[in-house]
């Protein structure tokens, strides 16, 4: 069966892929809106970015991290390469999502896990900046202004809100930073992400 903890680190993937799209912020605009950052998602088409993930749970004492590559290639390829501590691969095309650890390989088909496949639609109603897609499945907050702001992620099904209980986007303007899932028993993880070429 398809892990509660491998459908989480998909979610981070994938709302990650969504910083690999953008070049260095715009110069000027006073108000930041939710309509104007659903344009700046869906702006551009493909990318590449570098991660560094933490992951706190309550059965260690110290955060578990992780580090890699994110690679985004329209409409609906992404790749999450683990390279730290132990080689990990998670690519995802279409309805297919294919696991590789070491020398064994998992192929799943989304269309059978119905609650992953909400999160993924989601997502990529994010990158294409399709407000009224996203907010079937989730309410949006959005604070603070355009050259520090967060989106926040309330999942509407109770099914998905028993898996992660909200998921904070944090960002300048069409660049995204950091990454955090709040899971439902207590554990959360932080990705903060780097575009190729951008400084931290």
């Amino acid at each position: 069966m398809f892990k509660a903890a491998s459908t989480r680190l998909l979610f981070a993937a994938l709302l990650a892929a969504a910083s690999l799209l953008y070049g260095p912020p715009a110069a000027a605009a006073e108000a930041w809106t939710v309509a104007q950052l659903m344009q700046a998602l869906g702006k551009h088409r493909s990318g590449q970015a570098t991660f560094l993930e933490r992951k706190y749970l309550a059965v260690l004492d110290q955060p578990v991290e992780s580090s890699g590559e994110l690679r985004f290639q329209a409409p609906d390829r992404l790749e999450k390469i683990t390279l730290k501590p132990r080689p990990e691969s998670l690519i995802l095309e279409g309805n297919n999502l294919s696991v590789t650890r070491g020398k064994k390989q998992f192929n799943v088909r989304l269309s059978d896990y119905g609650e992953v496949a909400g999160f993924i639609d989601s997502i990529r109603a994010t990158l294409a900046g399709d407000r009224d897609t996203l907010e079937r499945t989730y309410a949006l907050h959005l604070a603070g202004n355009a050259e520090r702001w967060t989106l926040t992620l309330l999942p509407r099904n109770t099914r998905m809100a028993e898996v992660v209980s909200r998921i904070n986007i944090a960002g300048t303007r069409g660049l995204l930073r950091e990454i955090e899932i709040l899971q439902a028993d207590g554990d959360r993880s932080v990705m903060e992400i780097v575009a190729m070429g951008q400084a931290r």
